[in-house]
């Protein structure tokens, strides 16, 4: 029993050893930290939000269609919201897009094009709001025609290069005038036998283009007719320049002024010396600019521009061949002359003015020939329509038109006949 005892107390011992041998081989345990991370760079956008407000870009010269292309930009929240592509004419009158909405442009129904200007161009202003940058479009030729655009297949290089310009010239604003066409007339022909007007039309609230000319009785305007080598101001005249030349320069003094105000008269005639190169007087051009705007936006209307002229073929049994002259501006009737001639030459209102034609003597309502015509023509630069006239009598006589007692039939169809016959080339 002794001996049992002794090898379990020795196995036992042997046992405990062990254990402690294994529990020394056994590494402590220890408690895992986790690192705390680097803060991370603040990485800039490649292309940084664009600052907010209205961008403005407008061609430098007329293009030989007579139209200067624009592009006027809205940034709201960093991003371009609105973009509008459009052009401005060398007469003045409506812009680009109202013309070609009125019907007047016609691309569709002349050049057999996809869609009219006006619709391809808001597909292209929906591209540029699209991607946010005008340099992101590819031209498939010289012409600046795409293929990126679904729907447009007039040449778009102009608008997106405007688009650009105008993003890198910065933020311009709004003008403080309201958009659309203004357009103002002497009330009267001057001794020249010119009667003045000038036609703005305003974009952005700034006057995009300007047409300072005039119209003569036979309907003639004074720029075309000076480009013509018909006015001769150089020749005839000693002039630096020829007219249209010099009202160009002033044209666009005030375009880069933006301001009746600014500009400096050194005589009473109206002369300046802050335009270069302009001899011509030039206070009746801002007295009509200003006359202009004043007196509201104007509607386009239906005709198309330019001067009309209608003659009888026979001289009557009074002496005297009636004619009538129109001019029309973004679609209206604003000027109209009614008169006649003499075999002598004579100018028939002329010729009453002067007190040569003596219906006073005999009028019941004390007027004289030209002071009736001249009643007549404000009659249908008022109503805008030939036909809007009733006749008390086959002579021609009306009660529709305070101080006219002679017959004005023959006025209202010689003008009939102008505008049938289309504008004077």
């Amino acid at each position: 029993m002794k001996r049992t005892s002794k090898l379990a107390f020795i196995a036992m011992i042997l046992l405990i050893a062990l254990v402690a041998v294994g529990c020394a081989k056994e590494e402590p345990k220890t408690v895992a930290t986790v690192a705390t991370p680097e803060p991370k760079a603040v990485i800039e956008p490649a292309t940084p939000g664009l600052e907010d407000g209205i961008y403005f870009a407008i061609d430098e010269e007329f293009a030989s269609s007579g139209w200067k292309e624009t592009v006027t930009l809205t940034v709201s929240g960093g991003k371009i919201t609105q973009a509008d592509w459009n052009a401005v004419n060398i007469s003045g009158g409506a812009d680009k897009k109202a013309y070609d909405k009125a019907g007047k442009y016609n691309m569709v129904k002349f050049g057999k094009a996809q869609a009219d200007w006006s619709v391809q161009a808001e597909k292209a202003e929906k591209h540029l709001i699209a991607t946010q940058d005008p340099t992101v479009i590819s031209y498939k030729d010289d012409e600046g025609h795409t293929d990126d655009i679904a729907g447009v297949s007039v040449h778009v290089n102009a608008f997106f290069s405007l688009a650009q310009e105008a993003l890198e010239a910065g933020p311009v604003g709004r003008g403080p005038y309201a958009d659309g066409v203004y357009f103002a007339i002497d009330d009267q022909f001057a001794s020249s036998g010119w009667k003045e007007y000038v036609s703005l039309t305003v974009l952005n609230g700034r006057i995009a283009a300007i047409n300072w000319s005039g119209i003569n009785r036979a309907g003639d305007d004074k720029k075309a007719y000076d480009k013509a080598g018909n006015y001769n101001m150089v020749k005839f005249g000693k002039a630096q320049d020829e007219w249209f030349v010099q009202a160009n320069r002033v044209e666009n003094f005030l375009l880069e002024k933006q301001d009746l105000k600014a500009i400096n008269y050194k005589d009473a005639e109206g002369h300046t010396d802050d335009i270069a190169g302009v001899s011509i007087h030039v206070n009746s051009m801002y007295a009509l600019a200003e006359k202009a705007l004043a007196s509201g936006v104007q509607k386009i209307g239906p005709y198309t521009n330019g001067s009309y002229y209608a003659s009888e073929e026979a001289f009557g049994s009074n002496g005297w061949k009636g004619f009538v002259s129109v001019y029309v501006s973004n679609g209206n009737i604003v000027q109209v002359y009614y008169s006649g001639v003499n075999e002598a030459g004579d100018d028939k209102q002329v010729f009453a003015s002067e007190g040569n034609y003596g219906m006073i003597v005999a009028s019941e309502i004390g007027k004289e020939w030209h002071e009736q015509a001249q009643a007549a023509e404000a009659y249908l630069v008022s109503t805008q329509d030939p036909k809007k006239i009733e006749f008390t009598n086959v002579e021609g006589n009306t009660d529709d038109i305070a101080g006219v007692s002679m017959h004005v039939g023959d006025f209202f169809s010689l003008t009939e006949k102008a505008l049938a016959a289309g504008p004077k080339k």
